[in-house]
């Protein structure tokens, strides 16, 4: 199977966001009831984030849209891309978005999943020169990136499930914000990165989880690719996986099986498979030359199991494509 972007690949997926950025029913509310005054469906409360079965996939939809066009502006659907992005991320939609983070009861909302995919929206819109849908955004971009701030110094332990509070995959997506757009922030990353875990020693692999989409292993050794200087990040992954050469853990060689892609949190070991192969890309450039070619060939394995799974079910439909574009992205050496 070919595991490189194309055009052909990127107008697909922006068809599948397309398909689901604006259907709002099914959907998954993170919303918090006062009272029955705040019973209210999603487009009332969402301005533009109300599709997707909820609110990050939504985001990360408009992110995929928005990558997709600039890789292949020539795309076939590059037009409806564009009117799209044009009629939904405008000032007074954001301002809907941002005024919900004022309610009660929203310190914890989309934390901290959906926090880095808005900060990742925003930093693709930067890379549209020409386009207000950056200024636009920005707002909300800080306002998030405050949360970031403000909550990372009293997060004591990081959260390693692999599912949508886990740390480091959060701190991956930040990261790649901050370094544009805020030292602080960038610093407190690092610093925070290092904290959690500079000195963890011989991972066991004990993964995936019956229902995780992100590698709990893998992300956490790419985001220290990220955070470490080269010489500093090879000691420390020698020692975090010290076995990778024997094939050992095997989990991490073997793609997950997924038993029903109608069930939305089985489904969920289609992304796993496609994090994998976006973690292993990513890692491998930084290795020697033979485990280089296993992470590689690793990643194809995962990308075999699942890329041709993005679409047919609703329930990792709304969201796969995402995935399958960060693992596609990924860097092959």
């Amino acid at each position: 199977m070919n595991h490189r972007l194309t055009a052909e690949t990127a107008n697909r997926f922006a068809d599948i966001a397309l398909g689901h950025v604006r259907r709002e029913y099914p959907h998954k509310l993170d919303h918090v009831m006062e009272g029955p005054e705040d019973v209210l469906g999603p487009r009332a409360l969402h301005p533009i984030f109300y599709g997707s079965f909820d609110w990050h996939s939504c985001v990360h939809g408009y992110w995929l849209l928005m990558r997709t066009l600039r890789l292949y502006p020539d795309m076939p659907s590059a037009a409806r891309v564009t009117a799209l992005l044009d009629e939904m991320l405008t000032e007074e939609k954001v301002a809907g978005e941002l005024a919900y983070l004022d309610r009660a009861y929203t310190g914890g909302f989309e934390r901290p999943y959906g926090w880095a995919w808005l900060l990742m929206l925003h930093e693709e819109a930067r890379r549209h020169e020409g386009q207000p849908w950056a200024d636009a955004l920005s707002p909300l971009a800080r306002a998030f990136a405050d949360r970031f701030l403000a909550y990372l110094p009293k997060l004591t332990y990081p959260i390693r499930v692999g599912a949508h509070y886990n740390t480091a995959f959060a701190l991956v997506l930040a990261r790649e914000w901050a370094a544009a757009n805020d030292p602080a922030l960038l610093a407190l990353i690092a610093e925070r990165a290092a904290d959690y875990y500079g000195e963890d020693r011989a991972c066991p692999g004990w993964e995936p989880g019956g229902d995780e989409f992100i590698s709990p292993a893998l992300t956490e050794a790419l985001l220290m690719r990220r955070v470490m200087a080269p010489g500093a990040f090879r000691a420390w992954f020698d020692a975090f996986l010290p076995d990778l050469a024997a094939g050992s853990p095997r989990a991490l060689f073997t793609p997950a099986f997924v038993s029903d892609r109608s069930d939305g949190k089985i489904a969920h070991l289609d992304g796993v498979n496609l994090s994998r192969a976006w973690c292993w890309r990513g890692l491998a450039d930084a290795l020697d030359p033979d485990l280089a070619k296993l992470a590689r060939d690793t990643a194809g394995l995962h990308l075999d199991a699942s890329l041709p799974h993005v679409a047919g079910d609703y329930m990792g439909e709304h969201w796969l494509a995402t995935f399958a574009l960060l693992a596609l992205e990924a860097s092959e050496g």
